[in-house]
């Protein structure tokens, strides 16, 4: 059998090591995981990317130079190029004014920039004002560059708009949305999936045939019946719940089944046993002593549904049954990738599509990561 690697070099400890090896053979559950965890590369990769992403969307208002609503003259301006060399020195990094050019037979508008106006970039500037996770008022952002022109390192959208402002602020919905609907789903899957587990009989085949029955609807159009039920005069807080709740009601059957299965298997234990004669109630037996057991694959099942959730969200948000404007989500953001003929012309569009890739991937290669050192069978 294949030792795993954090563990080869300790069956043997060395006379130099014994306090490394003593140290792993009385190291907790979550440790052992964590050992393991750091030798799956990708799972690290993704965590990293994890990590930046919600410490970009957690200081949003200031690492972003514009508000996400405000539209400018730059209409559809290409990404923004940055330089540090001026008529051949070395300078701090800067952008050219663009100049707007209309050509008056197509009425295409086309940007050339204007190389005897240099503009630098700097750090920490005054400009629109927001409110830090809605109460700390402010103004200072983390670059930005003179009123006169503008840094759009993303381009511009159809109104203007700085895309990179608009997909920063989109990942703090569409990452968010996946949390919150993953933190209800793992609510409903454990308290169903262990009552159905823990007590079985008639109460487990009610369960048993209402997951059976959920999960015969197909996905997307379950996702779109619920979607039209939302009244159109609420408000973007309203909607944002009632997307949560909808892609909550459809993921938490997987983990109830895990949750029924593994229940199954330790209601007979003789530590359960002892606590029925002890009369402890089934509620608190459920939660306290076998929940707790298998949290480490609760965990794992958690990590590889919030990329569902942040696909269903996309998908409901780009087919306009989601969350709608001005609400700023990557699925809403996509809706301006709709049309090929915008896509061709202005492939920064796409730049959303990218956001969702990387972060669903970031999200299963920690999944696996935390799967592979959560097995304790695994060689």
């Amino acid at each position: 059998m294949k030792t795993p690697t954090f563990f080869r070099g300790f069956h043997k400890p060395k006379n130099s090591e014994p306090n490394k090896f003593n140290a792993l053979h009385s190291a907790s559950q979550w440790a052992l995981i964590w050992a393991k965890f750091k030798d799956h590369k990708l799972a690290i990769v993704g965590l990293y990317l994890l990590v930046f992403f919600y410490v970009c969307i957690l200081f949003a208002p200031i690492i972003t130079p514009y508000d996400a609503w405000e539209d400018s003259k730059y209409i559809y301006a290409p990404p923004s190029k940055i330089h540090i060399f001026h008529e051949g020195k070395l300078s701090r990094p800067f952008v050219y004014q663009q100049d707007i050019m209309l050509n008056t037979e197509t009425f295409e508008r086309t940007f050339k920039p204007d190389k005897s106006k240099p503009y630098p970039v700097r750090f920490f500037v005054k400009g629109a004002e927001y409110r830090w996770l809605g109460l700390v008022k402010g103004n200072i952002h983390l670059f930005g560059v003179d009123p006169q022109t503008s840094i759009n390192l993303m381009g511009t959208d159809v109104l203007g708009r700085d895309c990179f402002s608009r997909n920063i602020s989109g990942l703090q919905i569409s990452l968010t949305v996946g949390l919150l609907g993953v933190f209800i789903a793992f609510i409903l899957g454990s308290v169903i999936g262990g009552i159905a587990g823990y007590y079985g009989g008639i109460i487990d085949n009610i369960v048993q045939r209402l997951v059976e029955f959920i999960s015969c609807i197909p996905t997307i159009p379950m996702w779109m019946a619920l979607s039209a039920v939302i009244p159109q005069d609420w408000g973007n807080l309203k909607v944002y719940f009632a997307i949560t709740v909808i892609l909550a009601l459809r993921s938490w059957t997987g983990l109830s089944r895990q949750v029924r299965s593994k229940l199954l298997q330790l209601r007979e234990e003789e530590y359960i046993v002892a606590a029925k004669v002890c009369g402890t109630s089934g509620w608190k037996i459920i939660t306290t002593h076998l929940l707790p057991g298998f949290m480490s694959y609760l965990i794992v099942s958690l990590t590889l549904e919030i990329p569902k959730m942040i696909l269903g969200e996309t998908t409901l948000s780009f087919l306009g049954l989601g969350l709608r404007a001005p609400t700023v989500s990557l699925g809403v953001l996509l809706q301006d990738a709709q049309n090929l003929a915008a896509i061709s012309a202005y492939p920064w569009l796409l730049i959303s599509a990218l956001l969702v890739v990387v972060a669903v991937l970031a999200f299963n290669f920690v999944g696996d990561g935390i799967r592979d050192a959560a097995d304790h069978y695994k060689n």
